[in-house]
């Protein structure tokens, strides 16, 4: 990144448990940017669509859902004005919403809601599965952020009130991942597969902060 060159894009991508919302979070507050996690978007349909009955397998209705929720995601998550910040990061969403993420059409309404939210905010830092690949491709500054699956597993499973093992929140890491790259559209690419010019990061056994302050030395 050239010197004195304004940072307006940042995309952060990885696959669930790698510390993304950690990292977006500590880099949109040094670089006092607005941050969008646009997997608790995908979070919000999945969970529109089991409130309302509406089966994640049925493509077509799951998009029409999709299109016509409200969907608001800041310090809490507000589907069609009901706070569903606790409710999407369940146990059933959990395991519903690759389903909804692989849906090409629910990809392309809730894409289009990103780039319209970055149009409208000047900017911002984005996390989510296909940021720097698809959704922000010319993004000034793209991350992509990975970790061993069992230590995903050991920090969702803490994060998690629910009282689900490691070894049940390893089990769904494992399906997720699977299913989000082999998905057809906008895949959750490999380490060695993402952006050609994204940082490559392995989490690792670190500190939120320390990979923090490596991603900051590189911009």
């Amino acid at each position: 990144m050239s010197v004195g060159r304004r940072i307006r894009t940042v995309a952060i991508d990885g696959p669930a448990g790698a510390g993304k919302s950690t990292l977006a979070a500590g880099v949109a507050a040094r670089l006092g940017l607005p941050r969008l996690d646009t997997g608790a978007m995908y979070r919000a349909v999945a969970w529109a669509a089991l409130s309302r009955g509406v089966e994640v397998t049925d493509a077509e209705a799951v998009a029409q859902l999709a299109r016509t929720l409200v969907i608001e995601v800041g310090e809490r998550v507000v589907v069609d004005g009901a706070d569903a910040t606790t409710a999407i990061r369940e146990a059933p969403v959990d395991v519903a919403v690759s389903a909804v993420a692989a849906n090409p059409a629910v990809r392309a309404e809730l894409v289009a809601r990103q780039r319209a939210w970055v149009e409208d905010h000047g900017g911002g830092v984005v996390e989510g599965r296909d940021i720097g690949t698809a959704v922000l491709p010319d993004a000034d500054v793209k991350v992509y952020l990975t970790a061993a699956r069992d230590e995903r597993a050991a920090r969702r499973a803490a994060q998690r009130p629910d009282g689900r093992s490691v070894a049940e929140v390893e089990s769904l890491l494992a399906r997720r991942d699977h299913l989000d790259s082999t998905r057809e559209d906008s895949p959750l690419a490999s380490p060695a597969d993402a952006a050609a010019d994204a940082i490559v990061i392995d989490s690792t056994g670190r500190a939120a902060e320390d990979v923090l302050e490596e991603v900051l030395k590189c911009l």
